[in-house]
Formats: structure tokens, C-alpha cells, sequence
């Protein structure tokens, strides 16, 4: 467990990175370029090497206001080595730089692992890979030619065979690299293979609403940040409206009020996001004694984190546009970004879904499946 000054010191390293991002965001948001120097920054700065749990959420959400690419790319750089201790196999390297993403789309069963001596072949393509074109090394899953099993490993990123499309072309979420890769018989030595799916563990079944875990934490991230530059805008250059009787845009009621109510809507969701993560890290901690109901509560709380911190970052990166004016539209401030990047981001999978296993829980104890998605 990281102490009071260690979890400090990592915030005002995150705080430093965010500031270094929000200076060309809207700049580098335009070109839409493979994040190599994002990815860059954050190994530079350390931040790939925390260990505790609260001070990976705490850091994802600071960077991921800052520049929601990033903040991203960063939590799903903690997520792929957390998940790996899900499993009995080996220890994940220890390489304090080593920047890890994941090619484990679950409704893309495409790539086979075909046994050879030594391990196995992987081969095939995989899409929506975020950040795996910048990686170093991969989790990936894949479907056992011989058993029909499916089985998680790890391999080099720069490993022969591996081919990244390139084909990310979304309207937002544009720095994170989520295209496609292929595989072309790439070999993977028998002592990377993480272990075979268990789709009865509980203890494994985290990893899917770890990835909602992250995602959720971002929507408040995008949400802050919308927030921080409307009002930085709204203090300097907002005009009040001629008929409001005030002098400043700051002394407007509506625009106070409305401020006030999208502050505690977020922080709300802040909140819940922070609880959520809490759970998941106690849940982890219990390992294999993990039970189903604990796994369920801990699903739970996650997806009303994620219908919540969903409906915050859609309403909130919206309306601030109201709040700052016409003038504000201009494509030189690059507001929109915030919503394209959580319009973008909060179709991961329907919230719907999530609200519903919300609702059954909390009335009959439905548990949510085991899934990809929950």
C-alpha cells in the first residue's frame, strides 16, 4: 500500500503531465497521430510504474481530464497488469517502463492459437485494440485450435508477425491508437501463457468490469475537464447577455446555478467512481476466496458507477457550450472535443444493459453473467 506522501507525490507528478498535455491538446486532438509521444510522457514521468490501486485511479482520472486519450491509454496500461495476476501463471515482468495494452476484444473471437513445439502460433486479426500499435508488450486472448479453449498470454509487441492496421478513424478518442492488429503465426514461448479461461471464477471474471471500471472513471475525467476549461473561458471571455443587468458572465444567476448543478452532478459521479474502484480493489485482494455474491455486489456497483459517470460526461461536455457562448465554438478552442471523445467513448457497450443489471440486482439479486462486459 502506497503512503499519504507517496500517493501525494504521484499527483503532483500526474498534475505536471496533465498540464504539459492541456497545452497543445486541442492541437494534437486535430492531428489525430499515433500517441507515440504521448506514451512517451508517460514513461518518461514514472507514472507507468505505480503499483497501488487508489493511486492508479486517482492518477488515470487526473490525466484523463487533462487529455482523455492519455488518461486512456494510462488506464488501460494499469488494467492489463493488474489483470494479469487474475490468473496462475507467471509473474508479470518487472520492467519498470514497459507501456502493456490488450488485443482482447470479447465479441471478436478471431484469433487461433495453434500448439507448436515450445508453446503455440497465434494467428489472425483483432480489432478495437487500444493502444497496442504504441505498446511494448500485449495481453491477448485467443481460442485454442486443438481444445476450442480460450487461453490469455503476453507477448513483445514488436514481435515478428504482428502487423497494426492503422485503421482507427473515429470522431473522437482520436490519440488512442484502437485499431486492429494482425497476427500472422506469431510464436508464443510456452511460459507466457497466462492460463485458460475459467468461466466459473470469480476471481477471473473481474477483468471485464475492470475495463467498465476504467471507462467509467475517464467519463467523470472528460467531464472534469469540460468543466475546467468552460469555466476558465467563462471567466475571461464569456459576455453577459444585454439583458441579464449584470457586468460579468461570473454574476449571471443562470450561468451560476447552471454551473453549480453540473459541479455536483460530477463530483457525484466522481464519488461513486471512487467507491466503485475501492470495491474492485478489496474484491481483487480476496484472490481465489473471492464468492459469486461479492463478485456481484462489486459488478454491480460498477455499472451504476458506469450509468451515471455516462449520463454526467454526455450531459456535462454538452452544456457547457451554453454556459461560454457562441463565440465558443470556434474550432480553434476545440470545445467539442469533449464531446466527440465521450460520445465516442460512452458506446464501448449500451449502458442500457448496464442500468438493467443494476435494476435486477437491486430487486430480485440477480447476479450479472460473467461476460466480456460484465
Amino acid at each position: 500500500m502506497t503512503s499519504t506522501d507517496g500517493r501525494q507525490k504521484w499527483l503532483t507528478v500526474a498534475d505536471e503531465v496533465a498540464a504539459g498535455l492541456r497545452v497543445d491538446a486541442a492541437e494534437r486532438d486535430r492531428a489525430g497521430a499515433e500517441p507515440v509521444a504521448e506514451v512517451a510522457a508517460l514513461r518518461r514521468s514514472g507514472l507507468l510504474t505505480i503499483t497501488d490501486w487508489g493511486t492508479r485511479q486517482a492518477v488515470t482520472r487526473v490525466v484523463a481530464a487533462a487529455d482523455a486519450n492519455v488518461g486512456h491509454l494510462l488506464g488501460y496500461h494499469y488494467l492489463q497488469v493488474w489483470r494479469q495476476g487474475l490468473f496462475d501463471g507467471p509473474v508479470v515482468e518487472e520492467d519498470d517502463n514497459l507501456f502493456w495494452a490488450g488485443v482482447s476484444n470479447p465479441l471478436d473471437a478471431a484469433l487461433r492459437l495453434r500448439p507448436v513445439d515450445g508453446g503455440f502460433e497465434v494467428s489472425g486479426r483483432k480489432t478495437f485494440a487500444t493502444g497496442a500499435s504504441v505498446a511494448d508488450r500485449l495481453v491477448v486472448s485467443a481460442t485454442r485450435t486443438d481444445t476450442g479453449q480460450k487461453v490469455t498470454f503476453t507477448v513483445d509487441a514488436r514481435a515478428d508477425g504482428i502487423a497494426y492496421a492503422g485503421d482507427w478513424d473515429n470522431i473522437g478518442q482520436r490519440l488512442t491508437a484502437s485499431g486492429g492488429v494482425v497476427f500472422a503465426d506469431v510464436f508464443v514461448p510456452a511460459g507466457r501463457v497466462l492460463g485458460t479461461h475459467d468461466e466459473t471464477s470469480p476471481r477471473q471474471s473481474l477483468a471485464a468490469i475492470g475495463f467498465q471500471l476504467v471507462l467509467a472513471q475517464v467519463y467523470v475525467a472528460l467531464a472534469e475537464g469540460a468543466l475546467a476549461e468552460a469555466a476558465q473561458y467563462t471567466r475571461n471571455t464569456t459576455r453577459p447577455w444585454f439583458l441579464s443587468g449584470v457586468d460579468s458572465a461570473t454574476a449571471d444567476p443562470y450561468i451560476l446555478a447552471t454551473y453549480g448543478e453540473l459541479v455536483s452532478d460530477v463530483e457525484a459521479a466522481g464519488l461513486l467512481a471512487d467507491h466503485a474502484a475501492t470495491a474492485l480493489g478489496e474484491a481483487s485482494e480476496r484472490g481465489a476466496d473471492l464468492t459469486v455474491e461479492q463478485r456481484a455486489a462489486t459488478a454491480a456497483l460498477i455499472s451504476s458507477a458506469k450509468v451515471v459517470a455516462t449520463r454526467v460526461a454526455n450531459q456535462t461536455t454538452g452544456k457547457v457550450f451554453e454556459l461560454c457562448g457562441a463565440r465558443a465554438t470556434a474550432a480553434g478552442y476545440a470545445f467539442d472535443r469533449f464531446w466527440r471523445n465521450a460520445r465516442t467513448l460512452t458506446l464501448h457497450d449500451p449502458v442500457s444493459y448496464k442500468a438493467r443489471e443494476v435494476g435486477a440486482y437491486f430487486l430480485t439479486g440477480e447476479r450479472a453473467p460473467f461476460t466480456g462486459y460484465s
